[in-house]
């Protein structure tokens, strides 16, 4: 009864989504409320809903600190040296651009965090799509890929952490094997965005930026601000100390020094002290990107409720069990690469907590009885991020997704394409290197 409950109220939940008849924020508080009522769970089902809000609240306080401090760097103008220079660079080419896209998010996400990699990548270069008049759902897909390719297949990466901690196994014998799939994936994006490109190269032509000088522009969550440089937010005698501030904040960040939330809640006052000292500028700052921080952070608290009913019921090790029980012992050899298989979809609909806390064990228990090493199963299970990152319920997709003001319906819809035929070629290309069913 929970299996056919869990897997309806994850259908639903996708159809109200993908349809446009609900917003994510009301999708993911009212269906699983429902479905838990309706599973026997009401007297309970609010302490779940709270379990599944404590779990996401460190990251909903980063998400508000990380975008406050990156607005006002922003607004200081921080990044607009970074962007003429990569205006000069790419001459208004937008195959360019894509492919430079690419390689800036497979550099950036090396520190692992999707949302500090998603603010750094949409803030760099989201004016510059901006001014070519690009489709800023290349812009989302490239950066999906990019950081899913990363963070999945690299032992300090979320996934990678999950998964080897809960099954006590070593990260050297995770990675080494998977550095081949790592670089042929990483290939494999740029090859990607290099397709993209040209096709808004085709659409577009190159653009000659010099007509374009003077424009103003929009960042991917702040008002529009003004280029000129006498605009009257923007701070360029600041700009080294901005730049030394933010890679100071950075450095502690990939040092896990300070915790993120705590880290980027100083960051946040100082960089208010050193550019916008008065009361009344403060009070503007926050103003223009309080209301895009609060909608972003309503939709990560509301899937922290449906994560927390999802796995409070008991729905998930009930789906997992039922799907391992299906499994024909005959294709016990090819487990591996069933598993792979059978991910994609996982990963759509669960957060990576359950299921590579929750799943991920069952699946590497069973790989024993057919006489194959629980790290083949970690090691294929990681391979399917990019399916992961078309999730409403995952903060850094709705971080995505929230800066560059686009609906998720339409997200998903263009990216879908790309992120199946990623987890396909990762799939191959462990295969094909010896990584799984070696």
């Amino acid at each position: 009864m929970l299996t056919i409950l869990g897997l309806t109220m994850i259908s639903v939940f996708t159809y109200f989504i993908m349809s446009g008849r609900l917003s994510s924020f009301t999708a993911l508080t009212i269906i699983p409320l429902i479905f838990a009522i309706i599973a026997g769970f009401g007297s309970t089902v609010d302490t779940m809903m709270i379990d599944g809000i404590k779990l996401v609240a460190p990251s909903a306080a980063f998400i508000l600190f990380a975008l406050l401090f990156f607005g006002i760097m922003i607004d200081a103008g921080m990044f607009d040296p970074l962007i003429n220079q990569i205006l000069k660079t790419v001459k208004g080419d937008p195959m360019k651009v894509a492919v430079g896209t690419a390689i800036l998010t497979l550099a950036v996400a090396l520190d692992g965090d999707g949302t500090t990699t998603f603010i750094i990548v949409i803030s760099s270069l989201l004016p510059l799509y901006n001014r070519l008049n690009m489709n800023p759902l290349v812009l989302a897909t490239i950066a999906m890929l990019s950081f899913s390719v990363v963070c999945g297949l690299t032992p300090w990466g979320g996934p990678g952490i999950r998964a080897l901690s809960v099954l006590g196994l070593e990260q050297t014998d995770f990675f080494v094997p998977l550095i081949p799939t790592l670089i042929g994936g990483a290939i494999w994006v740029i090859f990607v965005s290099f397709i993209l490109g040209k096709k808004e190269r085709k659409r577009l032509g190159v653009i000659d930026l010099q007509e374009d000088e003077g424009a103003t522009r929009k960042t991917g969550y702040a008002a529009t601000l003004a280029i000129e440089e006498g605009s009257s937010i923007k701070r360029p005698k600041l700009l080294w100390v901005n730049v030394g501030l933010t890679l100071a904040v950075m450095g502690v960040l990939i040092s896990g020094l300070v915790q993120s939330a705590v880290l980027f809640l100083v960051a946040v006052v100082v960089a208010m002290l050193i550019n916008y000292p008065t009361i009344e500028q403060q009070k503007e700052r926050i103003k223009d990107h309080g209301a895009n921080a609060l909608m972003v952070l309503l939709v990560v608290f509301a899937g922290g409720a449906f994560t927390g009913i999802l796995s409070g019921t008991g729905m998930v090790d009930s789906i997992a069990g039922h799907l391992v029980s299906i499994i024909p012992e005959s294709w016990g050899s090819f487990f591996p690469l069933i598993i792979g298989l059978v991910s994609i979809p996982f990963t759509f609909v669960m957060s990576n907590d359950a299921f590579y806390f929750g799943v991920v064990p069952i699946f590497a228990n069973t790989a024993v009885a057919y006489g194959i090493e629980p790290i083949e199963i970690v090691r294929v299970a990681v391979l399917t991020q990019s399916a992961h990152f078309l999730l409403p319920l995952v903060p850094a997709t709705i971080l995505l997704i929230s800066m560059l003001k686009l609906n998720i319906a339409e997200y998903v819809r263009f990216a879908f394409k790309w992120s199946l035929l990623t987890c396909f070629v990762l799939i191959v290309l462990a295969w094909s290197t010896g990584a799984i069913l070696s």
